[in-house]
């Protein structure tokens, strides 16, 4: 299914029902004076956030949403029966704004998050609302009022726990499916990956945490060149970063060091906030080269970078590495937020690619991180 993260919809509320005029007429009460009933409130339209949806690829098909109107009011001062209200769900991760104004209207960042985006119209008045000592016989009503109408941007931002960032064919789809059981799409040119996807790691029976991968970075990214930037918005509400190094001898034109500077200047470029955000360096394809010159690459490479921050050097398709940086990105999440993390939260969704993934054979603590390790 193609990833969809941003579309235009529209909703309308249901109108009031309208106030009635009517009298009573019955035997042997020839002047009964007014019993017209009240109108309903019209039905309001909801966004709601569900477990069920991971892309808003269905609001491609169906853009209109509309309340159920409320029933004219009847004689005998019967009431007309309020509009049903419209619940629309949409993806954990949805931000609302009003197209027309560009107004901020709500973030569905949790299960359950409810939204009210148009308000059904006012119920209108029967002509009992309106008799008097003076005016016992009469015949004015009020209408019931519009419900509103609104043309919705919503944009989805993926919920995860780990963003990884890279240039094309750093290794990130390789690292999500060697790490999960979700399946991206994995070839040696460049933006095989075309949109995001997730993969759930799960570091013990009850213990998991998601990995997201987007589209490769490439130079002039902030400036609308390639594939990533559109989609760095996701990696906002991520804990944790992974900068995705290609360590491999024939990496192209561009040496590991000129990669590194490159994305950091761009993810500047775009966002100072997520330049700020807790990143770690994960060098990849280590396999390529000889082992004997491994530990010499790697100190080179972070001395060159004057890098400070955790190191990992992995390789996705001999699966080196790779559980050891899962166990530590699992204690380091526990350690950022432990009150935010709920393993049986992100495990309970099906929404995720690659829910049911495949368990690590050890769960035990990592031990502190030393980088020539």
């Amino acid at each position: 299914m193609k990833f969809v993260d941003e579309v235009t919809i529209k909703v309308e509320a249901g109108d009031g029902g309208n106030g009635t005029v009517s009298f009573r007429r019955e035997k042997y009460i020839p002047f009964g004076g007014p019993d017209g009933g009240d109108g309903g409130d019209g039905g309001s339209v909801y966004l709601e956030a569900t477990d069920r949806l991971n892309t808003l690829v269905d609001f491609r098909f169906q853009r209109f949403y509309q309340a159920k109107r409320g029933e004219n009011g009847m004689g005998r001062n019967k009431t007309g029966a309020a509009g049903d209200d419209l619940t629309v769900p949409v993806p954990i991760g949805t931000m609302v704004y009003d197209d027309e104004t560009m107004e901020f209207m709500g973030d569905l960042a949790k299960l359950g998050d409810r939204l009210l985006v148009a308000r059904g119209g006012f119920h209108g008045l029967g002509n009992t609302r309106y008799k008097s000592s003076t005016n016992r016989a009469p015949r004015q009503t009020k209408p019931g009022s519009p419900g509103d109408i609104r043309v919705l941007r919503l944009e989805l931002k993926l919920l995860a726990d780990v963003g990884l960032l890279g240039l094309p064919n750093a290794g990130k789809s390789s690292l999500v499916a060697a790490a999960s059981s979700a399946t991206p799409k994995i070839a040696d040119y460049p933006f095989t990956t075309l949109y995001p996807s997730l993969g759930v790691v799960r570091v013990s029976p009850m213990e998991s945490f998601v990995l997201a991968d987007i589209p490769g970075i490439i130079e002039g990214a902030s400036e609308g060149a390639g594939l990533g930037i559109q989609f760095l918005k996701h990696l906002a509400r991520t804990r944790l970063l992974l900068h995705m190094i290609d360590m491999s001898p024939e990496t192209g034109v561009q040496s590991p060091e000129e990669a590194f500077k490159m994305i950091e200047q761009e993810i500047v470029n775009y966002d100072e906030a997520l330049g700020k955000q807790p990143r770690w360096l994960v060098l990849t394809k280590m396999d390529t080269i000889v082992e004997s010159d491994r530990e010499q690459v790697q100190r080179d490479f972070v001395q060159a970078l004057n890098w400070t921050g955790p190191v990992f050097a992995i390789s996705s398709v001999a699966k080196v590495g790779v559980d050891k940086l899962m166990q530590a990105i699992y204690q380091e999440l526990k350690r950022i937020a432990p009150e935010k993390f709920d393993p049986e939260m992100i495990m309970g969704s099906n929404s995720v690619q690659g829910a049911g993934v495949e368990e690590f054979q050890e769960s035990k603590p990592v031990k502190p991180y030393h980088p020539l390790d």
